[in-house]
């Protein structure tokens, strides 16, 4: 039977490729219209359209998905499932209902945790140790449906958005597979969630701005989450800069004051701890060592802060 894949980003390639190379009949990918991006404002299309059409597979990029025809197109599919990958939009009752065995989103979290639009980044945010996959039946809630399989994968030290985003990615596709194979055997039957949800709603850019307040770690977890996007910033007198690369170190010091800026070292205070300052981007300019960045300034040790 026909399954219909309603994705958009980077992050649904893997299980839309997956999806293909185990002979599963994809019928149609449904994704978001090509939008401009970049400095250029060149039109870009979505990552999983492009894979799809090398595919051969049928392209649907509708700016509304409640009207009669397009469910129509969708129905004439017949199709056994829809498989929601970060698609960007809530599905209506009318399409849940659709498919034979029901609508499967793949998640990136451990529902019900982080459900919403960012749950990679909040997770890295909080300083989770432990992340994964969930694939659930999904109804009209966001994010509550009943789960059917979940996958769990230690969050390395070193992770931050991007690189866990990628394991994560590939983490989904080889658990859809198996949602789909246990689902048609009668393996994998849903369950309802349970325990306390948390929430990951979207980050915007104005979310990436550094709070000293904070504690080294929690600063440190805060850099992570939010690379590569929207990216963690602050401003060094008149000049912002964008911190990429950072880790918690023992000592005391004064929440956003230069606490050692020599010796290759860069070092902040925090409200907990001190912040080492490994990578940092000035505006304008491309990614550099801290040690780099600091060479090539005169900074007062224990007199100027960041904000």
């Amino acid at each position: 039977m026909a399954i219909i894949f309603m994705a958009t980003p980077e992050f649904a390639v893997p299980s839309l490729r997956a999806l293909v190379e185990t002979d599963e009949d994809v019928r149609l990918v449904i994704t978001q219209p090509d939008r401009m991006k970049g400095r250029g404002h060149a039109l870009s299309s979505p990552p999983v359209k492009d894979l799809a059409l090398s595919y051969g597979i049928n392209v649907l990029q509708p700016e509304k998905i409640r009207g009669r025809e397009f469910h129509e197109e969708l129905a004439s599919c017949k199709p056994e499932f829809i498989i929601v990958v970060a698609y960007g939009r809530i599905l209506p009752g009318t399409l849940l209902d659709l498919p034979a065995r029901g609508c499967i989103n793949v998640h990136a979290s451990l529902l019900p945790k982080y459900r919403g639009a960012a749950p990679i980044q909040w997770a890295l945010i909080r300083g989770e140790k432990i992340t994964g996959i969930t694939t659930m039946l999904m109804d009209e809630g966001l994010d509550t449906g009943d789960i059917l399989l979940q996958s769990r994968l230690e969050i390395d030290k070193n992770d931050n958005a991007e690189t866990l985003f990628g394991k994560l990615a590939d983490l989904g596709a080889r658990t859809l597979i198996d949602t789909l194979r246990g689902v048609r055997s009668g393996i994998v039957r849903p369950v309802p969630q349970a325990g306390e949800p948390s929430f990951a709603p979207s980050l915007k850019k104005e979310d990436g701005t550094i709070d000293w307040r904070k504690s080294a770690a929690g600063i440190a977890d805060f850099i992570r989450g939010v690379n590569p996007w929207p990216s963690a910033t602050c401003s060094l007198g008149a000049e912002k800069i964008k911190i990429i690369r950072a880790r918690a170190v023992e000592g005391k010091g004064e929440p956003g004051r230069i606490e050692k800026a020599s010796g290759g070292l860069f070092i902040a205070g925090t409200s907990d701890g001190l912040l080492q300052i490994e990578e940092v981007q000035p505006e304008g300019k491309k990614i550099m060592p801290a040690a780099a960045f600091i060479a090539g300034r005169r900074l007062r040790e224990g007199d100027e802060k960041f904000s």
